[in-house]
């Protein structure tokens, strides 16, 4: 978890929702103390299984469900593109497909 606190410090809203992966005693306290409420699946190996806000989970599934729909698209899984720029406009691209299908 060496990059968490750096995502956090770019976080706002009312809820940091995030996958086990994030499951720490230290990562939850600091979004507390952020003002914001963890909605984040306990790790299987705790003692204690946390509560989290199901609806709110089900959200970050939403995003999970997106982003292989996108990864689909070959060229945005082997990133053929060589810029930056041609990566966004290709994915801008694939997003607008999967939006009109």
């Amino acid at each position: 978890m060496i990059a968490a606190p750096e995502l956090l410090a770019h976080a706002s809203g009312r809820a940091l929702i995030g996958d086990t992966g994030y499951d720490s005693n230290e990562f939850r306290a600091a979004i507390r103390k952020r003002g914001m409420f963890p909605v984040i699946a306990s790790k299987p190996e705790r003692p204690r299984v946390l509560p989290k806000r199901r609806a709110l989970y089900a959200k970050r599934y939403e995003v999970e469900r997106f982003f292989h729909r996108l990864k689909r698209f070959r060229a945005i899984a082997s990133r053929y593109e060589k810029t930056a720029d041609s990566f966004l406009s290709l994915v801008q691209i694939c997003c607008a497909v999967l939006w009109l299908a």
